[in-house]
């Protein structure tokens, strides 16, 4: 009977932990997270990994980490830029990297392990993601660190360590907890545990208190701009594109004066080469009026039939455009893709949405001494918040300011060190207009000139924590 009812609280607990989980993840993560419960939703898992057989581990966190993308599914399933089937393919791998996470994590601890525990949930969640965005042809964005995207003093690791160094503390913190509150362990390796997770946090935070700017001078006062009835690739040529091409105009001429930058949405229109220069031609007026530079995103064919995705960026001293060719183009047909920088006349760089999901071009551009990258952007209603942390944490990581506008009515500007500097979406208004004075950009940051090092150092530590687990699960008992 007793076995009985242990086995009976045994499934309640293992239940309420998945529950638990679940629903913090659901509400923790996705286009519209709440930051504070990103850190607490693996905790129930981690709780439970130690307390109940790996069979069992396994089957709650997989299926709690199932059930918490369920606030994306919606999303993942009416994206246009997420390719239909590979939408279970990326729920799948996001549901097992989490079960592999903390059934390392359990590994660990039933081996009285649990300052390696609590790092290697971490770094199998950093390793695992970091390879499935170098596969995926859509990158990596929505992921924890993203969830973080309005707390600068946490965004500053970026600088170090890319964002992944951001991801990981999400799951430290959690896994550290969950490690020391583990029964059998010994006091001493509960307070080693404690210690050594509080002194990266705060080595972290402090950092990011650390690396606050002195000075906020501005360098630059830029505006961005998007319309609500933003429709993808307008054709330039027919009534309802020159209608929008006046709009804009309008908008760029109201601005008050000392704006030097312009963005609007990306393939705001669709033009054929030939026709840019009469596609940009009010553009240039409105650009030398204000003393402005502008960002035009457009969808451009060629004579050859094929199409690139560009900004066009139309200075105000009326020399020819600048023009940059997106980089990453997905899975879109016939839509050559491009591999050069582009620069306006004051260093401004240009850049295209789903660019920020990679970590090029923005390291190239901070390399090159960029301090300020335009980004044209067409999220969708579901993720433009999401979408433009992406942005931040790209700038954070190499020291640039970012000026977004999308084409869901949200406009955002960052500086160097993550803060968002001024942000509108249209609310029922016709557009959406955010300027700000935007101080001079950090400069090329340790993660610029070292890359994704952090990544591979946590694929590491995930490596060497497997490769422990199996030699003890297969030595030979005494």
């Amino acid at each position: 009977m007793a076995t009985e009812v242990g086995r009976r609280q045994g499934v309640l607990v293992a239940v309420g932990a998945l529950v638990c989980s679940a629903v913090l993840l659901y509400l923790g993560t996705g286009p519209a997270p709440i930051p504070a419960l990103t850190w607490l939703a693996p905790l129930p898992l981690l709780w439970l990994a130690p307390r109940v057989s790996a069979r069992v581990t396994l089957a709650v966190a997989f299926t709690a980490a199932l059930a918490g993308t369920g606030n994306s599914w919606a999303y993942f399933l009416g994206s246009d830029s997420v390719p239909l089937l590979m939408v279970p393919v990326l729920i799948l791998c996001l549901s097992l990297l989490l079960m592999l996470a903390v059934g390392l994590f359990r590994a660990m601890m039933v081996r009285h392990r649990p300052l390696p525990a609590a790092c290697a949930a971490p770094a199998v969640w950093v390793g695992g993601l970091y390879l499935m965005s170098l596969a995926s042809p859509v990158g990596v964005m929505g992921t924890l660190a993203t969830t973080q995207g309005d707390l600068p003093v946490l965004l500053q690791t970026a600088a170090v360590t890319g964002w992944w160094g951001v991801e990981f503390l999400v799951l430290l913190v959690p896994a550290a907890v969950a490690a020391v509150l583990a029964p059998g362990i010994a006091t001493a390796a509960r307070l080693r545990t404690g210690l050594a997770a509080a002194l990266v946090l705060v080595a972290a935070l402090g950092y990011g208190v650390l690396r606050q700017p002195d000075s906020t001078e501005a360098r630059w006062r830029v505006a961005a701009i998007a319309q609500t009835a933003n429709k993808w690739a307008t054709e330039s040529t027919d009534p309802a594109g020159a209608e929008l091409q006046r709009s804009y105009v309008d908008q760029i001429a109201a601005l008050p004066d000392g704006v030097g930058l312009v963005v609007l949405p990306e393939a705001v229109f669709m033009v054929d080469e030939a026709n840019t220069e009469a596609l940009l031609g009010p553009f240039r007026q409105a650009a030398e009026a204000k003393g402005a530079d502008v960002a035009v995103g457009a969808l451009v064919r060629s004579a050859q039939g094929s199409k690139y995705n560009a900004v066009l960026g139309v200075p105000a001293d009326g020399g020819p455009p600048a023009v940059y060719r997106k980089w990453h183009v997905g899975v879109s047909p016939n839509t050559l893709s491009g591999d050069e920088l582009a620069q306006l006349p004051g260093g401004v760089g240009l850049q295209n949405c789903g660019d920020v999901n990679f970590p090029s071009p923005s390291r190239e551009y901070a390399l090159a001494g960029t301090g300020l990258v335009a980004v044209p952007g067409d999220d969708e209603d579901v993720d433009g918040w999401q979408h433009s942390r992406t942005a931040v944490l790209r700038g954070v990581e190499n020291g640039m300011a970012m000026a977004w506008a999308a084409t869901d009515g949200r406009t955002m500007i960052s500086d160097g060190w993550g803060r968002v500097l001024a942000e509108d979406t249209t609310g029922g208004k016709p557009f959406a207009v955010a300027i700000a004075d935007v101080p001079g950009g950090v400069g090329p940051t340790f993660y610029s000139e070292w890359g994704d090092w952090f990544a591979w150092l946590c694929l590491a530590m995930a490596l060497a924590g497997t490769a422990f687990a199996v030699r003890r699960t297969s030595a030979p008992q005494a």
